[in-house]
């Protein structure tokens, strides 16, 4: 329970990662409010869950691309709880395509909802933590920011950038007691990967050294510890957690 009383916002927690990561820091003590684009059901099994483990937790909708969506769900989130502790900036989607055949309007909501989304959100939550003197914000990133593959031009740019702007969080915020960090997942079992893995699982496997996929709680402990109080030094980092992707 090293996370009790504390509040958590995590993003797109209906389901995989965000669902994951929602329950591990429940796990640790925190109260958790959940924001979700669209899946009323799946985000309501998730707070059962939640509230089952003793936790507060209450749910918040919003699509990210909407640039008037971050500063209000953040301050519902104080309304509701009267602080946050933790930000998790994991909702995303993926946009895959050849550049030269995506849509400008696909492209900007790539990095509207991947980039300009989390960005506005660590906005809207740098002056609640700085009052507090205390705050961790993870970004979840994606192997692709370093690793792309074809059809991934939009997405790891956003990844990328996202990865970029956790740098300079850090920078900004450090003197506050304010750690920000990126977890890099790479593939992942999750109900969007699913079809790709069906289809090509044997190839992907070859591309990176450990011999199994990763699983979303995997994920999920990465971002626990750097958003614990147990981390007081690990700043402006990306933790990759891929299997070893990067190196084959």
């Amino acid at each position: 329970m090293e996370c009790a009383g504390q509040v958590a916002l995590v993003t797109g927690g209906s389901r995989g990662i965000g669902r994951a990561v929602a329950v591990r820091l429940a796990e640790a003590g925190c109260d958790i409010a959940l924001t979700h684009r669209g899946s009323a059901a799946e985000a309501e099994a998730v707070a059962a869950h939640i509230a089952g483990l003793g936790r507060q937790v209450r749910l918040f909708q919003g699509d990210l691309a909407d640039p008037e969506v971050p500063q209000r769900l953040v301050g519902e989130v104080r309304d509701a709880f009267g602080r946050v502790d933790v930000l998790v900036n994991n909702a995303g989607i993926g946009g895959e395509g050849l550049l030269v055949s995506m849509d400008p309007a696909d492209i900007g909501r790539v990095l509207a909802t991947n980039l300009v989304g989390p960005m506005l959100l660590t906005r809207a939550v740098a002056l609640t933590m700085m009052r507090q003197r205390y705050g961790r914000i993870v970004n979840v990133s994606s192997a692709a920011a370093s690793r792309p593959g074809p059809g991934q031009a939009g997405y790891a740019a956003s990844k990328g950038g996202l990865e970029a702007f956790t740098r300079a969080m850090a920078v900004e915020l450090g003197s506050r007691g304010i750690l920000v960090n990126a977890v890099a997942p790479g593939i992942v079992r999750t109900d969007m990967t699913e079809a790709l893995l069906d289809a090509a699982a044997p190839e992907l496997l070859k591309r990176q050294i450990v011999g199994a996929f990763a699983e979303p709680e995997a994920v999920a402990d990465a971002v626990a510890y750097l958003a614990s109080p147990r981390n007081t030094h690990t700043t402006g980092t990306v933790l990759h957690v891929d299997g070893g992707l990067k190196m084959v």
